[in-house]
């Protein structure tokens, strides 16, 4: 193989322009507008006005509050309840049952979620008819703001039980690493409770691994907007939502001033990032003063238990949500105060696929597309990095997350003006694109480690026979991550299918699918479609799990070795 060069390859090349050029283009589009200029619309002088318009609309810094506090105290809580579990209860059996219930929740979208848990602790949803009237005495829905509550509590709630599957699974990948059962016992063997281990042994260890994606949780919560709609407070709204209504208003000056709203977005991310990295330093600099006392802290039963009941209420609620869209899309008839359903029937369920059957297609045709092309450019990344032993981070890394790290506000509105300009805006295309901006990074993230654990004797020993580097790829090396590859792929899939606000700048009202339309749905009284459409978002992901789960113990049904999980 050819020895490592400083040039980059044409893959890296290619993937950075994929993801940084729209992301500064898209920047460069929402600044210029922000501060006055947008010749499209006559604006050809800069001012400040912009901003001053923004922070005269009422109720703006109550708004600015909400994106920042529910966003970073949900980011910190599923955190802090999955390394918390995780502390207390890695290795064990009930860590590996949780893990089975945990993983499939990673393919719900935030919208789905948001839709299965506003059924469920609405004033008239299931909680409330568990109680009903044996305990609460209520015969008809009691008049308490529960949705949409002034404080975020239920958005708040929502975002929790969405991030904590991902950043567990992100802690399950950086726990797939050489001795850590190693350093269990030898913490054992020193005195040291489980959890102290964990905390002073494994935990330096593998934080650096979940810290990017951490960061990637905050941007994302505190620029929320499907959840935010959905479950977030409406007088008013966090951030984020207001600036959509802004953008979509009828007076096109508002434009500039949502673009000026958006790099306030941008700023309060910023802020929310800076003040996670210092509670970051002043947790360290703490546990580093806890280290060298020696304390071995062997009393640990109550923060186990702790852990496990704040995971097991996650993995409660979001089950529970799911079965109700179900329920849901089969009655006909649900009063209040009845458990379950006094009469059921799949006719508006027929009626719905039929009626939702372009917004089904669209999203099957950019989830499909968006995965396959996300999953190959990774692969090509990847092989043409391992061909030319570059190293495995660096620089490429920062592009990777740059999506991930800003708030999607933030330059959708600058990309969305450009595709405007370009006559692009509406069409697939262009919604392919912004969906690939987004999807990239976690088909990267979800092979990029197997890829490097896979043994590189195997592409060795082909090539001392003279095996070309693409019947390498294809004969040796794609076989052997055919399950991690499927399994990308289904993630990707399932990243696309979420994509609420990218869909909906870029397409502009004129691409359709069951994410926008569920959302849209969700905020009238029909509850059944709502739930319908929610339950397609659901499906189309968990199909691609189930694909990935079956086509390797199909096509490897005769090679015993191939079949086990590696």
């Amino acid at each position: 193989m050819p020895k490592s060069t400083g040039r980059p390859d044409i893959a890296t090349v290619l993937v950075t322009i994929l993801l940084a050029g729209p992301v500064l283009a898209g920047l460069a589009g929402t600044i210029l507008p922000a501060f006055g200029y947008l010749p499209v619309l006559g604006y050809r002088t800069f001012s400040i006005e912009p901003f001053r318009a923004l922070f005269n609309m009422p109720g703006i810094q109550i708004s600015i509050l909400l994106s920042f506090g529910t966003g970073l105290v949900a980011s910190i809580l599923s955190l802090a309840i999955v390394l918390l579990f995780t502390a207390g209860w890695s290795g064990t059996r009930t860590f590996a049952r949780l893990t089975r219930f945990l993983s499939p929740l990673l393919s719900v979208p935030h919208a789905a979620a948001a839709i299965g848990l506003a059924f469920l602790i609405a004033p008239s949803g299931f909680l409330v008819r568990l109680l009903s009237p044996w305990a609460t005495g209520w015969t008809r829905p009691p008049d308490l703001l529960i949705l949409n509550d002034q404080a975020g509590i239920a958005m708040t709630l929502g975002l929790v039980a969405k991030e904590v599957p991902f950043l567990f699974l992100m802690t399950l990948a950086a726990l797939n690493r050489p001795h850590i059962r190693d350093f269990y016992k030898s913490g054992t063997s020193l005195g040291y409770g489980r959890m102290s281990t964990f905390i002073k042994v494994i935990l330096p260890q593998i934080y650096p691994l979940i810290h990017l994606p951490m960061l990637a949780v905050i941007a994302y919560a505190t620029s929320v907007v499907d959840v935010a709609q959905l479950l977030g407070p409406t007088t008013p709204p966090p951030l984020a939502p207001r600036l959509i209504g802004w953008m979509n208003d009828p007076d096109l000056s508002k434009r500039l001033m949502a673009s000026a709203g958006a790099l306030l977005q941008l700023f309060i991310s910023g802020v929310s990032l800076i003040v996670y990295l210092l509670l970051e330093r002043g947790v360290t600099l703490w546990l580093k003063s806890r280290f060298e006392s020696g304390h071995r802290r062997r009393q640990d039963a109550a923060a186990r238990q702790a852990g496990l009941w704040a995971m097991s209420i996650v993995v409660a609620l979001m089950t529970v949500s799911i079965v109700l869209l179900v329920v849901w899309t089969t009655a006909k008839s649900w009063w209040f105060p009845a458990v379950l359903p006094q009469r059921w029937s799949l006719a508006r369920m027929m009626d719905s696929f039929g009626t939702g059957g372009p917004a089904l297609l669209a999203t099957l045709l950019l989830a499909i597309s968006a995965a396959g092309i996300a999953t190959a450019l990774t692969l090509w990344v990847l092989e043409g990095r391992g061909f030319h032993k570059k190293p495995r981070h660096g620089w490429l890394n920062t592009y990777i997350f740059l999506p991930l790290l800003l708030p999607q506000i933030s330059f959708l509105f600058g990309l969305q003006t450009l595709f405007l300009v370009a006559d692009l805006s509406g069409t697939m295309e262009a919604v392919l694109l912004a969906h690939l901006i987004f999807v990239f990074p976690y088909a990267f993230l979800a092979l990029s480690d197997p890829w490097n654990r896979l043994d590189p004797q195997y592409a060795k020993a082909a090539a001392s026979i003279g095996a070309s580097r693409a019947r390498i790829f294809w004969q040796v090396q794609l076989p052997l991550l055919l399950r991690p590859v499927l399994v990308t792929f289904a993630v990707a899939a399932a990243v696309s299918v979420g994509q609420y606000l990218p869909t909906l700048m870029i397409g502009a009202g004129r691409v359709v699918t069951v994410t926008t339309e569920s959302v849209a749905l969700a905020s009238g009284g029909n509850r059944q479609v709502a739930a319908l459409y929610a339950l397609l978002q659901l499906v189309i992901p968990l199909s691609g799990f189930v694909l990935a789960a079956l086509l390797p113990s199909l096509v490897f049904r005769n090679r015993a070795a191939m079949r086990l999980e590696r």
